[in-house]
């Protein structure tokens, strides 16, 4: 009796085993999750010039957009910088579109203080939609920056966004 109660006990350790190494297998085979989302943040950038306005504007004024894009939150920091424009910004903002077409206006236009000549600087942040990121990070967003000469806008510049 104590043989047979030692094959029985022998033969559902094996099954357990088994069973154990099966689904050890089974569940070490599954295909990871690919929709893991990426939040580590993007660098923005781009430069601005007349020329680039859809038509075009002649003139020196040129300027630059800095910044980040965080993901995980959507918010947008950037820094824009300009230079030899016919006078202080009056007007500026955010734009989808590929380069060389119109797009439609992003969020809020942009406010500048009192005091400024055409050479300065410019701070803000925007809290993108998830297809206001998706045209930011394909690169189809530009920014504008108009004046009391050129209100239409003075230097458009399309934006890249980097890892």
């Amino acid at each position: 009796m104590y043989m047979k109660t030692k094959k029985n006990l022998l033969k559902r350790l094996t099954a357990v085993a088994a069973f154990a190494l099966l689904s050890i297998l089974a569940l070490s085979s599954c295909k990871k999750d690919d929709n893991k989302t990426n939040n580590t943040p993007y660098t923005i950038s781009g430069n601005g010039s007349g020329s680039q306005m859809v038509p075009s504007v002649t003139g020196t004024g040129g300027s630059t957009i800095t910044g980040t894009y965080d993901p995980k939150t959507g918010v947008m920091n950037y820094t824009t910088n300009w230079t030899n424009m016919t006078g202080a910004p009056t007007s500026g903002g955010f734009y989808s579109g590929a380069s060389g077409t119109n797009g439609a206006a992003i969020g809020s236009p942009w406010t500048f203080g009192t005091g400024l000549t055409g050479n300065g600087t410019s701070s803000g942040t925007i809290t993108l939609t998830s297809d206001q990121a998706s045209q930011l990070i394909n690169g189809n967003m530009y920014y504008t920056m108009g004046t009391a000469a050129n209100t239409g806008g003075e230097v458009r510049g399309q934006i890249t966004a980097t890892r």
